[in-house]
């Protein structure tokens, strides 16, 4: 989902741009929520399991888009199953993103030491190849969204929340330490109401656990959909997430974001969107010098699965602080 929130700033300066060029937009249908500030975008859900599935499922995607009487394609993803969609969308201009593969493995392996483009750049890149040139230097954020009254009566006394932690990522080793978390969380918690974004039973089981022992936490993991927890975090003032999704969709918002990071690093393009540089808390680089060992986490050596323990309590904490 991150990958995804992570086109809407890109989207939303394009339309600023072209006013008049209207953008569709192949997703999933449970992103579709991510699109809804944008006003000269349509969402065109997807169904990769069923209608959408296999070659065939593609080739029916295809006449779908041409019905639609588009006249170019800007392919933000690159994956196999685009590239096949590509070979039935002959005679439209189709522009695939440039991942930059060989910079991230020479990023990874220790032979280049420097920022690489991020993915915002590269998702301008794809539509400036099209033609369409634009900055995405000094964006538009949407105004903070009224809760609706079901999402109010649900948060109770925690409307006016104004940080909110997301802790958990796809691998451990780009989680932090809960416990370490839970002291970061109860001191936020002394001065300021925190809300808690999460998924999955394990998950939500962990999060009402610490939010059980703090008047001023609550848990919103499981209670709400996706446009409700857009709508949640968009009142937010600092959001302090992993390098995982709730970071890009309150990035997206034009909420502060705190992130921290494991075996990953911002190097690599990931970091949520026009953060400063600050906002993102790394491991001691002195005693995890591979960092970054992979750019999703899933690969490290022996003991790096620790390096988010050098993180302090006290910086993540300070950080937040400094955002208020």
């Amino acid at each position: 989902m991150g990958d995804v929130a992570m086109t809407v700033p890109v989207l939303s300066a394009f339309s600023k741009a072209h006013p008049k060029v209207k953008l569709t937009v192949l997703t999933k249908k449970q992103f579709a929520p991510l699109f809804r500030d944008l006003k000269m975008v349509t969402v065109l859900s997807v169904d990769f399991n069923k209608t959408h599935k296999g070659i065939f499922g593609l080739y029916r995607l295809s006449k779908l888009l041409r019905n639609t009487q588009i006249e170019a394609v800007a392919d933000l993803h690159n994956v196999l199953r685009t590239k096949v969609l590509k070979l039935f969308m002959l005679g439209i201009k189709f522009i695939q993103i440039d991942k930059g593969r060989a910079e991230k493995k020479a990023l990874i392996t220790g032979k280049i030491v420097t920022s690489l483009r991020t993915t915002s750049q590269r998702y301008l890149d794809v539509f400036r190849s099209l033609g369409f040139n634009f900055e995405i230097e000094n964006p538009f954020f949407p105004s903070p969204r009224q809760l609706g009254i079901s999402t109010t009566k649900a948060l109770g006394d925690f409307t006016d929340a104004i940080i909110g932690i997301a802790p958990f990522a796809a691998y451990s080793s780009k989680t932090y330490p809960i416990s370490k978390m839970d002291k970061v969380i109860f001191e936020l918690q002394k001065e300021t109401k925190v809300l808690l974004f999460g998924g999955g039973a394990n998950e939500t089981k962990q999060l009402e656990t610490i939010a059980s022992k703090y008047s001023n936490v609550f848990c919103i993991a499981g209670k709400f959909s996706l446009s409700d927890e857009l709508d949640i975090i968009s009142n937010l003032k600092v959001m302090l997430s992993m390098d995982s999704s709730n970071g890009h969709m309150a990035a997206m918002l034009g909420v502060k974001v705190v992130t921290l990071w494991g075996v990953t690093h911002p190097f690599a393009g990931f970091a949520p969107f026009h953060q400063l540089e600050t906002n993102s808390l790394l491991p001691n680089l002195e005693t995890y010098p591979k960092i970054p060992t992979s750019i999703y986490g899933n690969n490290y050596p022996q003991g790096y699965e620790f390096a988010m323990q050098t993180i302090t309590v006290e910086s993540v904490v300070k950080t937040i602080q400094d955002n208020l």
